[in-house]
């Protein structure tokens, strides 16, 4: 099993929250390792999660687990790196399993 590239400096932002309620749905809940609680997007089409390492990663795989009955009908992955002044792009599509 990979161990997590997510630390305390690393900076998340998230589409929205339920009901704007960050108190019992925020952000936080994504990475607490609690089965309990999770983050909750509001209702809509596009939802999203950026999140922004302190330094540079390299991802040796990447997990989502949807709540309970809902998951997306398809997901897209894009990373960006700084590099003197460019910018790339790398992105790919996945359709969950169900």
């Amino acid at each position: 099993m990979a161990s997590s590239l997510i630390c305390k400096e690393t900076q998340s932002r998230v589409s929205s929250v339920l009901n704007r309620d960050v108190k019992q749905y925020g952000k936080k809940y994504m990475f607490d390792n609690s089965e309990e609680t999770c983050w909750n997007s509001d209702q809509g089409e596009y939802q999203w999660v950026s999140l922004e390492f302190p330094q540079s990663v390299k991802p040796s795989e990447i997990k989502l687990q949807f709540q309970g009955g809902f998951a997306a009908k398809s997901c897209r992955l894009e990373g960006c790196r700084m590099q003197k002044g460019s910018l790339c792009f790398l992105t790919g599509r996945s359709s969950p399993e169900v």
